[in-house]
């Protein structure tokens, strides 16, 4: 109970920060063109320093690096599940099929689940986060996004590994490994960006949640599935698989966290591209990012009360 209640604590001060980037939006400081630059800084600078840093303030410990691997493992079982269970449940005869199946699979592990953990668990919670995220940004731009194009394109696979992020695991792992720590410098330069984590991610989640017609979104019968899917039911899922691993209750509840945390903001960008109903994935983002301030407390506080 008291992880839910910081979980609650910690989404109330996000929250805070979301409805004033919704005050911003409104007021026309932050515009949808704004909402993307933030976005972009976000995801290529911001995220992936958060990330390299968190292996720079962990400390060096065999059972860390332990369940650093339980955390990889947790992740790919997690993912595997997910994506079975929506192929499954979500029949190709509907008609959003396809952004509805990527809408269940991938969460905004990013934007919130970083800040998220950061600020339950510290630096080691995000630690074993960053197997989740390196994981996500692999798959996501590989299965996430053949599911978006309609066909299988296996180059993907070499731009997710180009992505900021999953090479800010591989610096961070390396520097880690190696036991390198930055001076101290660049090391308060740094932890200066990624502190910018959480107030960005809400300013932007905020904007982008006004700038979504609600009235149309709850109209939308595929909202309703896709905000049990994402938030309820696969974590659900994926929570009593991991129950069956001797993993550790840390690294379950991070996990956890990361899986049951509201839409990806990517299936909109791939929406654009593909020209996917960018404005539906808008939906369930705002929706489901809406929601979670719900949702996340409600399954941390049953997934601590059965570990």
């Amino acid at each position: 109970m008291d992880n839910a209640l910081l979980i609650g604590k910690q989404i109330l001060i996000m929250f805070i920060i979301l409805a004033i980037g919704a005050g911003c939006a409104l007021k026309g400081l932050i515009t949808k063109d704004g909402t993307k630059q933030l976005s972009s800084v976000e995801l290529h600078i911001v995220n992936p320093f958060l990330i390299f840093m968190s292996y720079q303030t962990a400390e060096h410990s065999s059972e860390l690096l332990g369940n650093l691997a339980w955390a990889f493992l947790l992740a790919a079982v997690t993912f595997a599940a997910a994506i079975i269970f929506t192929t499954l449940v979500i029949r190709p005869s509907r008609e959003d099929c396809d952004i509805e199946r990527f809408a269940s699979v991938y969460s905004n592990c990013g934007f919130i689940g970083i800040p998220l953990v950061n600020g339950i668990y510290g630096a080691e919670g995000v630690l074993y986060l960053t197997a989740y995220v390196t994981l996500f940004n692999l798959l996501v731009w590989t299965h996430g996004y053949m599911i978006m194009k309609g066909e299988k394109d296996f180059s993907a696979f070499m731009k997710a590994l180009r992505n900021p992020s999953v090479i800010a695991v591989f610096l961070g792992l390396i520097c880690y490994l190696a036991k390198l720590k930055l001076p101290e410098i660049p090391a308060a330069s740094f932890e200066g960006i990624a502190s910018l984590n959480t107030p960005m991610a809400m300013l932007i989640a905020g904007a982008a949640a006004v700038q979504t017609s609600f009235i149309k979104a709850v109209k939308n019968k595929g909202l309703y599935l896709v905000c049990a899917m994402k938030l309820v039911i696969v974590p659900a899922v994926c929570f009593a698989i991991m129950r069956l691993i001797p993993a550790p209750p840390l690294v379950i509840m991070v996990i956890t966290i990361a899986a049951a945390c509201p839409a990806a903001t990517t299936g909109t960008m791939f929406a654009v591209l593909f020209n996917k109903k960018p404005e539906r994935l808008s939906e369930y983002f705002a929706v489901t990012t809406l929601l979670s301030g719900l949702t996340l407390p409600l399954v941390t506080a049953a997934a601590t009360a059965m570990i």
